[in-house]
Formats: C-alpha cells, sequence, structure tokens
C-alpha cells in the first residue's frame, strides 16, 4: 500500500507510533552494553560477578567466596530459573525474542551484517526469501558478512570467559597463548560454534535444539501475554487440523464478510521462525513482534488497529475481559523470588574472610611431669587455615574456656602470630595446654567444650571466625 493511499485515519492512527523492532534494537544494545561491562566493574580488585575457574573463587557483588562458600551457588541457579519461569508465565517466551543471545547475534548478523551493511538481504521485513548466493557478488557478500561475524564472534567468546576468567587475567594469559592452551581452546570452540549456529544452523536452533519452547507450553495459562492473531477480526485463516483454507482476500469474504485480514501475510514473510502467527499458538513462536510491526502498519494505513496483538488468549481470543497480569501464579513466583533472594542475602552477608577446620589428632592428650609435683596435659590440634582476601595477614587465636576454666587453657604452640598469603592453605599443629586441675574425676576422662577463635591480627574486627572444639583432661589416677 502506498503512502498515497493512506487514509487520513490511517496517517493519525500511525502517527507517533514506534515499532517493537526498533525497541527491541534499543533493549539489545543496552543488553550488549551491560554484558560488556559488568566483567569490568570491580571494587577493592572483587568483581560484580566472577566465577573463576582459574583461582576457584566466586565473586558477587563484590565480596570474594571461596570454592568452600559455593553454598550460593543454588540460590543463583533458583533466582535465574524461576526468574525465567516467572517471565513466561507472564509474557511467553520474552526472554528468547528479546534476551536470549542466540536471537541478538541473529538480528546482529541478518538485519545488520547482511542488510544494512552488505545489502545482501534486500529488506529486513522479508526474513523468508534467502538471498541468491549463485551470483558472485552475493558470494563475496557472505564472504565479507562470515568474517565480520567471525570478529564480532571472538568479542562475544572473550566477553562470555570474562565471567570465568577475570579481564586483567585474560588480556595476560592471550599473549602467551602456548600456556594457556584451554582458555584458547574455549575461545576457538565458541567462536566455531557461534559462526556455525549463527550463520548456518539459524533459527533452526530455537525450533529444534532449544529445550525452552518445550518448557513453555507447560507454563503458559491464558492470561499469557504473547503475540496473539485475533481471528474473530480478522477471520479464521485455518480450520481445525490447521489446514490453511483461504490465500486470497476475496476467497475469505466470501465467507466471512465481516472478516478484516487482507490476506497479504507480511506477518508470515517478517517472522523469523518462519511460522504463520495466524495458525495460533506454536512452539516456534520466539515473541519477537515483528508479526505484530507487520499488522499494524498495514492496518494502520487503514485506519484500524492491528489484527496480531501483544495480549493473552484470554483477552484477544476467548474475549472472556481484560488480562489479568497481579495473578496468583505470578504473585507466587514473585514470593518465592523474594525468599530465595532474601537467603541469599543472609547467608552472604554471613561471609567469612578466613576459611578454618579443625581437626584434633588422634591422641587424645599428653601428660608432661613437670617440677615441685605438678603435671602439664597437652591437647594437640591440625588447623587448616586459608586467607581468602587478596592481602597477606598475620593469624593468631584465642582460646575461650567454660565458666570457671578461663584463663586455664592456654596455647603452647604456636608461640607467636604466623603470616597466610592469599589463596593459600596453611597447616598448622596447634598444641592448647593446662598445667592446673580442671576436673578431678577418678573413673573416666573428662571432654571439656572450648570455643577457639582464630583472627588476624591486624585486622581483627573484620578477619575473625569462630570454632568449637573439645579439650580432653584425664581422669585423676593417671596424673598422680
Amino acid at each position: 500500500m502506498s503512502e498515497e493511499t493512506v487514509s487520513p485515519k490511517g496517517k493519525e492512527y500511525l502517527a507517533g507510533w514506534v515499532s517493537w523492532r526498533l525497541k527491541r534494537y534499543w533493549f539489545y544494545g543496552i543488553v550488549t552494553v551491560i554484558a560488556l561491562v559488568i566483567p569490568w566493574i570491580t571494587i577493592d580488585g572483587n568483581h560484580l560477578f566472577l566465577l573463576s575457574f582459574d583461582k576457584l573463587k566466586l565473586h558477587l557483588m563484590f565480596i570474594q567466596f571461596d570454592m568452600q562458600e559455593l553454598y550460593l551457588m543454588p540460590f543463583l541457579l533458583m533466582i535465574l530459573f524461576i526468574g525465567i519461569f516467572g517471565i513466561t508465565v507472564l509474557g511467553g517466551r520474552v526472554f528468547c525474542g528479546w534476551m536470549c543471545p542466540q536471537t541478538i547475534f541473529r538480528v546482529v548478523y541478518r538485519d545488520l551484517i547482511e542488510t544494512t551493511i552488505l545489502g545482501l538481504r534486500k529488506r529486513i521485513k522479508n526474513k523468508q526469501q534467502e538471498p541468491d548466493y549463485s551470483k558472485v557478488e552475493n558470494k563475496i557478500k557472505r564472504l565479507v558478512a562470515i568474517l565480520i561475524w567471525t570478529g564480532l564472534a571472538f568479542i562475544a567468546a572473550a566477553d562470555l570467559m570474562w565471567y570465568f576468567v577475570p579481564p586483567e587475567d585474560f588480556l595476560a594469559y592471550i599473549q602467551n597463548p602456548m600456556e594457556h592452551t584451554v582458555l584458547v581452546g574455549a575461545i576457538v570452540g565458541i567462536v566455531l560454534f557461534l559462526v556455525y549456529d549463527v550463520i548456518f544452523l539459524q533459527e533452526n536452533f530455537c525450533v529444534y535444539v532449544c529445550p525452552y519452547s518445550r518448557i513453555q507450553s507447560v507454563l503458559y495459562d491464558d492470561d499469557t501475554v504473547m503475540a496473539v492473531y485475533n481471528p474473530n477480526r480478522g477471520g479464521e485463516i485455518y480450520n481445525d487440523q490447521k489446514e490453511k483454507m483461504f490465500t486470497k482476500q476475496k476467497d475469505l469474504l466470501a465467507v466471512n464478510t465481516n472478516a478484516e485480514c487482507t490476506t497479504c501475510e507480511s506477518c508470515v514473510t517478517v517472522c523469523p521462525t518462519h511460522i504463520d502467527i495466524r495458525k495460533g499458538l506454536q512452539l516456534e513462536c520466539i515473541n519477537c513482534l515483528e508479526c505484530v510491526d507487520a499488522c499494524t502498519e498495514v492496518m494502520g494505513k487503514l485506519g484500524k488497529p492491528s489484527l496480531v496483538e501483544w495480549s493473552s488468549e484470554k483477552e484477544t481470543l476467548y474475549m472472556k475481559g481484560k488480562t489479568h497480569y497481579l495473578r496468583p501464579k505470578i504473585i507466587g513466583y514473585m514470593v518465592i523470588l523474594v525468599i530465595v533472594s532474601v537467603i541469599l542475602v543472609m547467608m552472604g552477608s554471613k561471609k567469612e574472610y578466613m576459611l578454618l577446620n579443625i581437626n584434633k589428632e588422634n591422641r587424645l592428650y599428653s601428660i608432661h611431669q613437670l617440677d615441685e609435683g605438678k603435671v602439664r596435659v597437652d591437647n594437640a590440634y591440625t588447623f587448616l587455615l586459608q586467607n581468602t582476601l587478596n592481602e597477606d595477614h598475620d593469624y593468631y587465636f584465642d582460646i575461650v574456656a567454660p565458666q570457671g576454666m578461663e584463663g586455664k587453657i592456654k596455647i603452647g604452640n604456636p608461640t607467636e602470630p604466623f603470616q597466610v598469603k592469599p589463596g593459600v592453605v596453611k597447616k598448622k599443629v596447634v598444641v592448647l595446654y593446662t598445667d592446673e586441675t580442671l576436673v578431678t574425676d577418678d573413673r573416666k576422662d573428662t571432654v571439656i567444650p572450648i570455643t577457639i577463635k582464630a583472627y588476624a591480627t591486624d585486622a581483627k574486627d573484620k578477619v575473625a571466625v569462630i570454632r568449637q572444639s573439645t579439650f580432653t583432661f584425664p581422669r585423676a589416677d593417671l596424673l598422680k
């Protein structure tokens, strides 16, 4: 339909209209910038998010956790999956159309490189017709497109690796590729996959490979918002067996004089997954809303609203009232997300800046005769201590005994604070002793509960942990 044939009402209807496609482009740009910037954001050497396989660390919200503290990962995964499931119940496969890297990469290659830059495709709105690669000119353009995308794939692969190898280390490692073959191999493997996926596999990944499309059908309900064709206005194009009945408007009008669909099939030619939205809900739909834009433009020129809407089946198809966005199922997902997030914050706030494991040696105690008839009772322990911070610290211990025994159980070894470097597990044999009579029991040894507080002497308020252990005192007859 040419500009001259657009009715005044149609011009008024389309005035100020901004397509979903342009909104998606802007959103893609924001998501891309965020993904590229996050790995570079650090506070005191700690990243916003980093799962370092190289140094066996987890950085979360600028707090560094050791691998022994990975109890936080299940909560992160729960937030991720519950969030995606909740988004699906609310907005269908909106994640696929608006946030999925697969979709973003395909748009960059098809719409930006092939269409806008190289002109290999004539129109962004026609995604069904593949370029004629038999022409020499198109072969050259396609080779250039592959080379451009390969370069971008290296950037995407590097960006992905920055979430597992911090950028500052990545740049140093990549200068010595022969010493870091695993890193180089991972990058090359990711690039090869992205080239094959984006250029050759294309949207078949969404249709046949991605399991998310199979999950979505279980999560949908009548209030789920998605791209929906309105057969009540447009007319039924397919029968109950999903067989196409009409290809021309005159045939459709002969059966249904009120049908508004022009059978222009703009919504079909623009679809990246090659489906006809007029057939109804289909697993292949990624909620990119390209069909909504196409129908809005065609029907808008006629001064009518789009026959394909971003709405729910309840509102558009069944006409049972307005879409309920804040319904029990959505509230349930929100409550679960809040609970999991609160637990994550609470557990993360209990972060210990040192790790300490105390093992008592097999020998319960040793008895040493002292001058003046006194005896000394020793208990030996193996302390495994790890400094999880980025700087050296000196460590020592305090012993807290039960009431009435304060100060009677002392540290015999080590006698002075000792230094532990970052990331190093220090093994220390610690001897606790007493030269006083703690209990007098002729029948059995006495196990005395004690509290051991380990701390960094130069950061005692921040770096300190408390562990519970025992001190074994021998029966009285062994002391005589």
